[in-house]
């Protein structure tokens, strides 16, 4: 009888001990998914702001197409995240920018469509940038019978963009740029002074530099609007 008690609890104990292994198992690989997955949003975020900041010319172009594909890539591989479907999102829309003309509209659309989607899954995903993201494509593209341009949607965004990251860099430059172009210049001002006083990201020191002597570009067309400068 003793044997017996001793035999159905050593069995227990194996079945406990192969339950515990599956699970640590299973940790390690989701913690590996997560660090897969998170070294590839980092190297977009890095190959944009390279792209946006170092390149210019055809060499641009070239970047940004081949940034897409691999944004596009990274949303379809990870279909219920809203991170990729937000930078899917900022590439299409930074590269209709420099692109031109022909075939802006067309990557205006696809931001739009990503970041919506984005949106959709999780609004508050990257500090609100989907609120940023959204409004300044909102403002930036041609309104009526050209694009889906909305100044007022842009606003009412780029305003959920401050008000999810009051400190951030992004949507305080971007809502600066907005209450600029809106010729709104005492606004703007308080705007880009709260992202240049922006923490810095550790992960993301090029694209802040960039953005810091954009927002110091800014800020000396204000002065010289207003006359300070």
């Amino acid at each position: 009888m003793m044997h017996s008690t001793n035999t159905r609890a050593l069995r227990g104990n194996h079945f406990l001990i192969a339950l515990l292994a599956f699970f640590l198992l299973a940790s390690a690989a989701a913690l590996a998914d997560d660090a897969a997955f998170d070294a590839q949003l980092l190297d977009i975020q890095h190959r944009w702001a390279k792209a946006n900041y170092n390149e210019t010319g055809k060499a641009q172009k070239k970047a940004f197409e081949a940034l897409l594909d691999d944004a596009r890539a990274f949303a379809q591989g990870n279909p219920g995240r809203a991170e990729p479907l937000v930078w899917q999102g900022i590439v299409a829309s930074t590269y209709a920018g420099v692109k031109g003309p022909f075939g802006a509209m067309s990557l205006a659309n696809e931001a739009r469509d990503a970041l919506l989607a984005a949106e959709k899954l999780d609004p508050q995903v990257l500090d609100g940038s989907v609120y940023t993201s959204l409004g300044t494509l909102y403002a930036k593209v041609p309104g009526g019978f050209i694009g889906f341009g909305d100044k007022d949607l842009a606003r009412q965004y780029l305003e959920q963009a401050v008000s999810a990251n009051p400190t951030g860099i992004d949507p305080n430059y971007f809502y600066g740029e907005f209450l600029f172009e809106q010729e709104d210049y005492a606004a703007a001002r308080d705007a880009l002074l709260k992202a240049k006083s922006a923490p810095s990201r550790a992960t993301r020191p090029l694209a802040d530099e960039g953005r810091r002597k954009e927002i110091s570009a800014l800020l000396q067309q204000i002065d010289k609007k207003t006359g300070r400068g």
